[in-house]
């Protein structure tokens, strides 16, 4: 299936989350493409909807391969086993992560308009993409979710490849997913419409949702 837009890929995705509509879920879309799909999938559930900022802490000398994830109110991962294999000094990883940390404040900064962080710990929570390719940023994603506190975490994207969740079925509790095409190209691919969602949209479809009246 080739959905139209984000908005639309959305409200078919919202279908296969239904179950969650009394589960006092929280939603969170993935910056920039993510939060049109999003904002589908909390209309829907009647959830509160947020961005989850992340950044992937890469190897100095390498940048593509993370080592760690960062993200607000000081969540990180670190696959200490790979940093060592890699040779990444304390030092090293301080820096990378000084950087990242910095640029995960400015955005939510940008994204929120002023509005607080919603909070995650002992919530059911979806994490939401426009689509899976690598599943890197998804992986980043989940892994700091859980650092945050999450009591159960969701997965879930318009499209995925076949066999995405033997890939990433260890960093969540639940996946879903209603196109998993066996050839997966990229993820524009999968839609009529896939511009590029600037800035600006992300923070009205946050205003959008925190707007809806309460209950």
């Amino acid at each position: 299936m080739i959905y139209a837009d984000r908005a639309a890929a959305g409200r078919r995705l919202a279908a296969c989350l239904m179950h969650l509509h009394d589960a006092d879920a929280v939603v969170l879309g993935l910056p920039r493409g993510g939060v049109p799909v999003a904002l589908e999938v909390a209309l829907a559930l009647d959830a509160p909807l947020d961005v989850i900022v992340v950044r992937k802490l890469g190897v100095p000398y390498r940048p593509e391969l993370a080592m760690g994830a960062i993200g607000e109110g000081g969540a990180r991962f670190v696959d200490d086993l790979l940093r060592q294999h890699a040779g990444v000094t304390t030092e090293q990883l301080d820096e990378v992560e000084h950087r990242e940390a910095g640029e995960v404040a400015r955005r939510a900064l940008r994204y929120r308009d002023g509005r607080p962080r919603v909070p995650l710990v002992d919530r059911t929570v979806v994490v939401v993409d426009d689509g899976i390719a690598t599943g890197s940023t998804a992986r980043a994603a989940c892994q700091v979710v859980r650092a945050q506190g999450a009591a159960r975490l969701v997965l879930a994207a318009p499209v995925a490849p076949a066999g995405w969740t033997s890939e990433l079925g260890p960093v969540a509790d639940e996946l879903v997913c209603p196109e998993t095409p066996r050839r997966m190209s990229a993820v524009g691919y999968w839609y009529d419409d896939f511009s590029a969602t600037p800035d600006e949209y992300v923070v009205e479809c946050l205003a959008r949702a925190a707007s809806r009246p309460a209950g």
